[in-house]
């Protein structure tokens, strides 16, 4: 309540500081929260914080998936951060709960003439053009960024494939488990699904647009902002979290810095993106899980 009469005053910031002081109690009302958040975002949006607002969007529709207002407020973030494409593929979620939603159908028209050439979302354009296309941008700016991949063949006894359209189509497995890939936005920035392992609680997180030069601290913030179900002990708060990669061909560990981008982790010399979709490990700083889970490896520390 208190949140709502600072947005009415349009006193923003004080608004985030009392939907994050609301999201803090961890009521368990799963639709409270996506409300909190949704109106957290808004207050993020008119400030200027799009990604923080986006992220929180993200947060309220993972919360509760026919949260309207919440994909509404994720495609107006898109639209500002000029991720057309996103934005379009918001609207349509969208316009399956409302297909007569005024502010859906106008910015879906809106993102549709904006978005970059050779993005397909109908069923029935030239599918496999349009990715070969989009995918010959996507190979290029990986390049530029210096980003190793490992291509993993489709067939297993088909190793090599004829061409870029082929490799990027059917070697690297782009698609993660929910459809999210890596793409390049209008500004020329790559956007990623990235995967969170947590093994202590053998559970998973998955984002999928984290933007090359948004800061893991920034997701963990958002990620983090109420307790996940599943930590009984209450250790994994954004301030309290380790994260590392695993550099599977040393059987070496990397310890990352949170206040680091995807993009400076990603070009790590020893950082190999797997399946089209970059993964960290979290732990709990200090926990005794962490401490057997490293005990025999070799970490490289901050």
């Amino acid at each position: 309540n208190e949140g709502n009469e600072y947005f009415k005053e349009k006193d923003y910031g004080r608004a985030v500081a009392a939907y994050s002081e609301g999201l803090r109690r961890r009521c368990g009302d799963a639709e409270l929260d996506a409300v909190l958040l949704t109106n957290r975002g808004a207050a993020h949006f008119h400030l200027g914080n799009y990604r923080s607002a986006l992220n929180d969007a993200i947060q309220a529709k993972k919360l509760k998936p026919t949260h309207l207002k919440a994909i509404i407020r994720g495609a107006l973030c898109h639209m500002e951060l000029k991720n057309f494409s996103e934005a379009l593929a918001w609207c349509e979620e969208g316009l399956q709960i409302d297909s007569k939603e005024k502010k859906l159908v106008e910015m879906r028209a809106k993102a549709d003439k904006l978005k970059p050439p050779g993005f397909c979302v109908s069923d029935n354009s030239p599918h496999h053009i349009c990715l070969a296309f989009d995918w010959f941008f996507v190979f290029s700016t990986l390049q530029e960024r210096n980003i190793k991949l490992v291509l993993e063949p489709s067939d297993e006894e088909e190793e090599v494939s004829d061409g870029l359209a082929e490799i990027s189509l059917d070697g690297f497995h782009s698609d993660s488990a929910t459809g999210a890939k890596v793409h390049l936005d209008a500004d020329g920035n790559l956007n990623w699904p990235v995967l969170f392992l947590y093994p202590e609680h053998e559970q998973t997180d998955f984002t999928m647009a984290f933007h090359e030069n948004s800061r893991f601290i920034d997701h963990l913030m958002v990620m983090f902002a109420e307790l996940p179900p599943w930590d009984l002990e209450k250790k994994y708060l954004p301030n309290n979290l380790e994260l590392y990669f695993e550099d599977a061909e040393r059987e070496e560990m990397y310890e990352v810095n949170p206040e680091h981008t995807l993009l400076q982790v990603l070009q790590h010399e020893r950082y190999f993106v797997k399946a089209g979709t970059p993964t960290v490990l979290v732990f709990a700083k200090r926990s005794a899980f962490s401490k057997k889970y490293f005990s025999g490896k070799k970490v490289h520390r901050l």
